[in-house]
């Protein structure tokens, strides 16, 4: 394997829970209505999918203004903490004594950054790519094909770590090895998980071992 190129939503940071209570209170304050499956339908959109996805659900703004609005709660809740998940900060130091690393994230470019500092993590990736600086988001494979581009790997060359549905899809997609930790709350479809090389438990079991 000649990379490893990690989610952030779900897999270094506990991050849907946020996003699901910031987005729904946003679309019930502006006219719009939650539907049961909208959680789900929204892990891994970019942030212009996602935007127009709500103006969608009957939010009465526009959609650069309803990502505007979105992101700068998300940001502002990260900066009262980041809620990294349990070993994120040690499997992603672990793996970068050994591995080049890489992100593919459908987190804006402002949360990414946000979170890599918060977490002293920036200097462990070689290349970060945020789905709003490609044409797609997941479960379309375009943000794991700019990451491998970036660290100038064949992307089958690499291992994908993914927690959704949509984010399995994209890295299996873009022909990598994936490797699913699947989280508690928002467990991925059984279809997509069997998309996965490896099912892990939490990011303990990530080691430099199993990716080689």
């Amino acid at each position: 394997m000649r990379a490893c190129v990690f989610d952030l939503d779900g897999v270094l940071v506990d991050s849907e829970p946020v996003w699901e209570e910031v987005r729904r209170t946003f679309v019930a304050e502006h006219g719009g209505a939650w539907q049961p499956d909208t959680q789900a339908r929204l892990m891994g959109m970019s942030t212009a999918e996602w935007a127009a996805y709500l103006h969608e659900l009957g939010v009465r703004r526009p959609p650069a203004e309803i990502a505007r609005g979105v992101v700068d709660q998300m940001a502002a809740r990260y900066r009262d903490g980041v809620p990294l998940l349990p070993g994120a900060v040690e499997a992603v130091r672990r793996l970068a004594e050994r591995n080049t690393l890489g992100l593919a994230s459908s987190s804006p470019r402002t949360l990414i950054d946000v979170v890599l500092d918060a977490a002293g993590l920036k200097e462990c990736f070689a290349a970060t790519v945020s789905t709003e600086e490609v044409a797609r988001g997941k479960p379309a494979p375009d943000g794991y094909l700019e990451a491998a581009r970036r660290l100038g790997v064949d992307p089958r060359g690499c291992v994908a770590v993914e927690d959704s549905s949509n984010g399995l899809r994209s890295a299996h997609a873009a022909g990598m090895h994936v490797i699913a930790v699947p989280h508690p709350r928002y467990p991925p479809a059984p279809d997509a998980l069997a998309l996965a090389w490896r099912v892990l438990p939490n990011l303990d079991a990530l080691t430099p071992e199993l990716l080689s």
